[in-house]
C-alpha cells in the first residue's frame, strides 16, 4: 500500500475500533477474546484494503470479517474449555449502577449458552440494530436463516435465563 492508501486505514482504524472490539465482545463475552478477534477482522481488512472499492461500506465488511472469525473460533478445540469465574469490579455505591451492572452481566451470561452461530444473529440483530437483510447479508445466508436462527437464539436465551428473565423485564 502507498501512504495515502496506508493514512486512510489508520484513520478508519481509529475511528471504529472500540465499536468493533464491544461487538465482538458482545459476540464471545470475553475482552482479550474479543480484542483478538477485533485484530482479526482489521487484518484481514488491512490485507483487502486496495481492493475496497465501495469504502462506504467497510462497516459492513468488518461486521461480517469479525462475526465469522467469532463463528471460526468457536469451533476449535479448546475454546470448549471453560474458565475460572472471576468476580467483576464493584463500581460506585449506587442502586442504579448495581441493576445496571447485574442486568448487563445477566444478558451476557445468558448469550453464553446461546450456540455461536445464534449468539451472532441476536448481537447484530439486537444489539448491533441491524434489519433481518443487513444481518442476512452479514452471515451470507438467507433472511429465513436469520428469522430461524433468531427465534432459536431467544428461546435458548429465555431459557437460559430461566428465572432472572423476570428481572430483565423489570429493567
Amino acid at each position: 500500500m502507498d501512504q495515502r492508501e496506508e493514512q486512510e486505514f489508520a484513520e478508519y482504524f481509529v475511528a471504529r475500533r472500540e465499536a468493533v472490539r464491544r461487538m465482538a465482545y458482545m459476540m464471545c463475552g470475553d475482552w482479550h477474546r474479543a480484542d483478538d478477534l477485533a485484530q482479526t477482522a482489521f487484518i484481514a481488512l488491512h490485507r483487502h484494503w486496495r481492493k475496497v472499492r465501495d469504502k462506504g461500506a467497510l462497516d459492513a465488511y468488518v461486521r461480517r470479517t469479525l462475526t465469522r472469525a467469532v463463528i471460526d473460533e468457536s469451533r476449535r478445540p479448546w475454546r470448549r474449555e471453560r474458565a475460572a469465574e472471576v468476580l467483576p469490579d464493584r463500581p460506585a455505591d449506587s442502586p442504579d449502577v448495581d441493576n445496571a451492572v447485574a442486568t448487563k452481566q445477566t444478558l451476557l451470561a445468558g448469550l453464553q449458552k446461546v450456540p455461536p452461530k445464534q449468539r451472532a444473529v441476536l448481537v447484530l440483530r439486537f444489539l448491533e440494530g441491524l434489519d433481518v437483510a443487513g444481518v442476512a447479508a452479514v452471515m451470507k445466508c438467507s433472511e429465513g436463516n436469520v428469522k430461524s436462527q433468531c427465534a432459536r437464539g431467544l428461546a435458548a436465551l429465555r431459557e437460559a435465563l430461566g428465572d432472572e428473565l423476570g428481572d430483565l423485564r423489570s429493567a
